[in-house]
């Protein structure tokens, strides 16, 4: 089976009425750009970028971020290729003082208030990419952005990078896109007005369900509440997308929920038109798009909307799946 799945990588995700549906690959490192083409992606969606900083010694410098990120851009050759910026807390970064300890990680020092808190380490990173903008087809993605004023801090330091690297007379795309991640429930309520800011969102599932449940996803003692299709979330995920389409602003969606063939029909019924996945999973979800028509999609996410408990909503969608295509129910 997973041969006959690899054989779908020249071929088109294309729903069986017509529409084309974007697949893109997550990556933590640069080799995964290998698998990214042979499995068919056509982009990187996200690059992590956390590689270059755990297990360090010392910061990486401008110059190791730069090889980083152009080794993928230039393997890709002309796909976008969507880097995010650190998405790391404070501890694992060396940034809390001895004798100190944050109590709540997750909701710390962590992610893009790291970086604004260490604006030369976040300069240090956004010239890099700034850099490998000349090379491709790059867009940057901030994350774990839950108020403006931190968007806007954001791109404040971008736009001096910028200027930075134009007194220098460094290359770099000037119309570089700049996004953000949707991964709490804060930044879904504002999202009118973030839309208007960005060139694009990218729905972040794993946080989303986190912060919305308020569940800690490593914790066994509560993971049977961790459950990405949960009424609520869905509702979340419903007023981004729909939002996002009003204002033709990009959205795509990564996280566990965007690999899931199951929930992926939902998804596309819901109106999701850009996924990301890791590359293991690209053809599954190339298979579902090809197998299913969009009618049959919206049915399915019409009627998953009716339902109020995350297990009904699995077995029905499961369900779904078997009958649709009852191939992929073993992956």
């Amino acid at each position: 089976m997973s041969a006959r799945l690899d054989e779908l990588a020249e071929l088109p995700a294309q729903t069986q009425d017509g529409t084309r549906i974007q697949l893109a690959a997550n990556i933590e490192f640069p080799h995964e750009v290998t698998a990214c083409r042979q499995r068919g992606a056509e982009g990187i969606g996200l690059y992590r970028t956390e590689f270059l900083y755990l297990g360090a010694s010392e910061e990486p410098t401008e110059e190791d971020h730069f090889q980083a990120y152009s080794q993928v851009v230039n393997a890709m050759q002309g796909h976008s290729v969507v880097i995010r910026t650190l998405d790391l807390g404070a501890d694992k970064m060396g940034q809390v003082p001895l004798g100190e300890e944050e109590h709540n990680p997750f909701l710390g020092l962590r992610s893009i208030r790291l970086s604004l808190k260490n604006v030369t380490l976040f300069r240090t990173q956004l010239r890099a990419i700034l850099r490998a903008s000349a090379l491709g087809n790059v867009e940057l993605m901030f994350p774990l952005i839950s108020t403006m004023v931190e968007l806007r801090q954001a791109k404040s330091v971008l736009n001096d990078a910028m200027e930075d690297l134009a007194d220098d007379g460094i290359p770099f795309d000037a119309d570089l896109r700049v996004g953000m991640m949707v991964e709490v429930p804060a930044a879904v309520m504002m999202i009118d007005r973030f839309l208007r800011e960005v060139d694009f969102v990218s729905i972040g599932t794993n946080d989303l369900v986190q912060y919305t449940l308020a569940v800690d996803r490593d914790n066994k003692d509560v993971a049977d509440l961790y459950q990405a299709v949960d009424p609520a979330v869905l509702r979340l995920i419903e007023t981004t997308i729909k939002s996002a389409v009003a204002a033709d602003v990009f959205v795509s969606i990564c996280g566990e929920i965007s690999g899931e063939p199951a929930y992926a029909m939902l998804l596309l019924g819901m109106g999701v038109r850009a996924f990301s996945v890791p590359p293991s999973l690209i053809p599954e979800i190339k298979k579902l798009c090809r197998s299913v028509s969009l009618s049959e999609c919206e049915s399915i996410y019409e009627r998953a909307m009716d339902m109020e408990t995350a297990g009904e909503i699995k077995t029905y969608l499961h369900e779904e799946l078997r009958k649709t295509v009852p191939e992929l129910v073993l992956f």
